[in-house]
């Protein structure tokens, strides 16, 4: 049985997929206090982002998993946890496959939420999070990588695609949330130009791309 069926995985994602629920309809109304649009950017105070999930959906976290486990990635890394409910369903493909997922936060209190969502649905063994700036705490992260969930801060994207593209084993997948974002245009450019040796295509709002070449 995969570990994604398990119920204590099961009964906490439906859990956090409900609290996460109004995220998306708050983070849109949120007025920074000049009156302009939040906007996510790495301009935004941290502390100010903590109460939000910024979560993927249960369908794309269906597919991240399905990915992964197609795959057989063993080593995934993934930039911006959040509350984790990205990373339970990449612990979970991991777990199948007999890997790890190393994950990036830069919220002290997402990290210790992510934590305890992890050692909740028993996949604390396949899950590392790690506290702080990916561009620091990803730098000494060895190869090879199997697998990138990029869903942290957007205009960040291409820096941290740059850190780990050395590291990427042949066949690596990754995956790009929020791919429409103004933010992520210069990461879209990278690994859409036909020399980068990557294949990308675009869902509703997640890009994919392999490493091919």
């Amino acid at each position: 049985m995969s570990a994604l069926n398990d119920a204590k995985v099961r009964d906490l994602l439906d859990e956090l997929h409900e609290k996460a629920g109004g995220d998306r309809d708050r983070w849109a109304g949120r007025r920074n206090a000049d009156g302009t649009s939040a906007s996510g950017g790495c301009e935004e105070p941290i502390v100010r982002l903590g109460e939000f999930y910024l979560a993927i959906t249960r369908q794309e976290g269906g597919l991240l998993h399905l990915l992964a486990r197609a795959a057989r990635a063993k080593r995934i890394v993934e930039f911006g946890a959040s509350f984790g409910i990205s990373t339970l369903y990449l612990a979970a493909a991991a777990a199948d496959n007999g890997g790890e997922v190393i994950t990036t936060e830069v919220h002290p209190d997402k990290c210790a939420a992510a934590r305890a969502n992890l050692a909740r649905a028993g996949l604390s063994e396949y899950a590392t999070v790690i506290e702080g700036d990916a561009r620091q705490t990803l730098a000494d992260i060895a190869g090879p990588i199997d697998f990138v969930l990029l869903d942290g801060w957007k205009s960040m994207y291409l820096a941290v695609f740059e850190l780990l593209r050395p590291k990427l084993s042949p066949g690596a997948v990754i995956a790009a949330d929020n791919w429409r974002h103004d933010g992520v245009a210069s990461y879209m450019a990278a690994v859409s130009d036909p020399a980068s040796g990557f294949t990308t295509v675009t869902l509703d709002d997640m890009a994919l791309s392999c490493l091919t070449g």
